[in-house]
């Protein structure tokens, strides 16, 4: 199995990129690929709106960072987003990720019964806040899953943890012990 990770924290060591290695990490001892993304590490664009994947190919045409990082998740089995929430949203790096998804789209997605041109994938979402109140920007997750779904992405877990920021000197065991639990949940 491989399993893709895409890190959207500017922070190399933050949160809720923690949790996603240690995901990976457990992942990987299970017997499973892991390649990891920086996306702040990578020079990329968003979506340039050009329509070639809809009119000429099948792909993202942009050729940048990113096309590497595509090709990764058009290939695996399963995907993890991780992202801290930065003023009510993911990082803007997640987000021109996402918005290259585009491209893994039918010509005719908006009537197609099965639009996306990726085979059915794994997808983990990992969310971590400074907020401490569980309610606040918990429409987030909701927002991105029926997108992603739409997109191919069929089995969809999350891991979310409230009250870590910056400052934060160690996570909460359970938030750990929840990405464990997740990569066997991926690999059974």
């Amino acid at each position: 199995m491989k399993i893709v990770t895409l890190l959207g924290s500017p922070r190399a060591n933050s949160n809720s990129s923690a949790i996603a290695r240690r995901l990976s990490e457990t992942a990987a001892k299970l017997g499973a690929e892991t390649p990891t993304y920086e996306l702040n590490r990578i020079t990329f664009k968003g979506c340039q709106g050009c329509y070639a994947c809809k009119t000429s190919v099948n792909f993202c045409s942009v050729k940048d960072g990113l096309t590497e990082v595509l090709e990764g998740v058009r290939e695996a089995d399963a995907v993890v987003l991780a992202s801290p929430i930065y003023f009510g949203e993911i990082t803007a790096q997640l987000k021109g990720y996402i918005d290259r998804n585009y491209a893994f789209l039918k010509n005719d997605y908006r009537t197609n019964p099965q639009p996306s041109r990726l085979e059915p994938k794994k997808l983990v979402f990992v969310l971590t806040q400074g907020n401490p109140d569980e309610k606040a920007f918990a429409d987030i997750y909701p927002r991105y899953e029926k997108f992603l779904k739409w997109m191919g992405f069929t089995e969809t877990h999350l891991i979310r943890v409230c009250g870590v920021g910056p400052e934060t000197v160690s996570l909460p065991p359970k938030a750990l012990r929840q990405a464990e639990e997740t990569a066997r949940a991926l690999l059974a």
